[in-house]
């Protein structure tokens, strides 16, 4: 493994020396590769069956009721007493710690929904009769993973627009710029809405639409930084050689704009977690019955005889957007020569 440079273990020590930002990293890092394992922890499907000697993997495959003696060749309904009692005569089953997923109606709660945390339920159910614990783990799942590719999709295209603009300048950064102004100023939710009529937004939809506004933030930064670095000497020295401009820019320019690109990125992952919550919140994000953190703040606004509704999805956007914020001010200062921690 390559050993790090003597300035990169400087900004290595100075972020571990940032306590807040440090823990809160390695937090943020367990709780998102544990809803990585969403499906394994929260499931009304089994792990795993023996039946007849033999081993089955529900959470992986379609096994029919008549595989373990049943009736119809539909799904096994697994919660159902009369497939598990066909089950445990021949073999046995494991279930998840969570025996819900994000989508399963409970049918046997001893209060009406929304039922408030039990011992089977640990945090309640929703007005749907749905685990909330299950919803949460999935929700907090697909909302980072969905924050995670806006970001590296919007990266690359701001930092290339940033780029081009701040290398060539002239008549190419005037036209970029007024583009910018004219792009910037359509309205994403109005754009949103007039789709939802046509569409129903799904992950995918929703990630192009926020991509096509999303990556203006990284522009400005890394302009500027290309605009200063163009004049530099070594740089018209490479242009003096007859380097080409497409290597100037990644092998010697972009490495300086690199500082500024990624102390921003912590803050664009939390703005487009953000922006999936509110959008899911409105009812124009993620389909219908979708796990998702902004359609358990909209359950807890419209059940407000159900605290447990609210402060869950508070507590966890809450601490999602706050673990991000002091990651990304702890990478900032460590990449900051003026500051060292003590």
């Amino acid at each position: 493994m390559k050993k790090l440079s003597k300035l990169n273990q400087r900004r290595l020590k100075n972020f571990k020396k940032n306590k807040r930002g440090y823990y809160s990293f390695w937090l943020f890092s367990f709780l998102f590769i544990i809803s990585l394992f969403a499906n394994f922890i929260a499931n009304e499907k089994p792990l795993l069956v023996k039946y007849n000697s033999n081993f089955y993997y529900p959470i992986f495959s379609f096994y029919s009721e008549t595989t373990f003696g049943g009736d119809f060749e539909t799904e096994a309904d697994y919660k159902d007493p009369y497939v598990k009692n066909l089950i445990e005569e021949n073999g046995w089953m494991i279930m998840p710690i969570i025996p819900y997923s994000y989508n399963t109606i409970i049918r046997d709660l001893s209060a009406p929904a929304p039922s408030p945390p039990s011992n089977k339920n640990w945090l309640g159910t929703d007005d749907q009769a749905r685990d909330v614990l299950s919803r949460l783990i999935y929700g907090f799942r697909i909302s980072v993973l969905f924050g995670f590719t806006l970001t590296f999709f919007s990266m690359i295209i701001g930092v290339s627009a940033g780029a081009i603009q701040g290398y060539f300048g002239g008549k190419t950064d005037l036209f970029f710029q007024r583009f910018m102004e004219v792009w910037s100023a359509i309205p994403t939710l109005y754009v949103l809405i007039i789709l939802a009529s046509v569409i129903q937004p799904n992950f995918w939809w929703l990630l192009i639409i926020l991509l096509l506004f999303s990556w203006m933030g990284y522009v400005g930064v890394v302009r500027a930084e290309f605009l200063r670095a163009r004049n530099f000497d070594y740089i018209r020295a490479a242009k003096a050689l007859g380097v080409s401009n497409t290597r100037i820019m990644i092998r010697h320019m972009l490495p300086n704009a690199t500082i500024a690109t990624v102390t921003f990125l912590p803050f664009s992952l939390s703005a487009s977690v953000t922006a999936l919550s509110g959008l899911d919140f409105l009812g124009f994000g993620l389909p219908p019955g979708s796990a998702s953190l902004g359609e358990m703040v909209n359950q807890g606004r419209n059940n407000l005889q159900a605290p447990w509704l609210g402060l869950t999805s508070f507590f966890t956007l809450g601490l999602l957007l706050g673990l991000l914020v002091f990651v990304g001010e702890a990478i900032r200062d460590s990449l900051d020569p003026r500051k060292t921690f003590y």
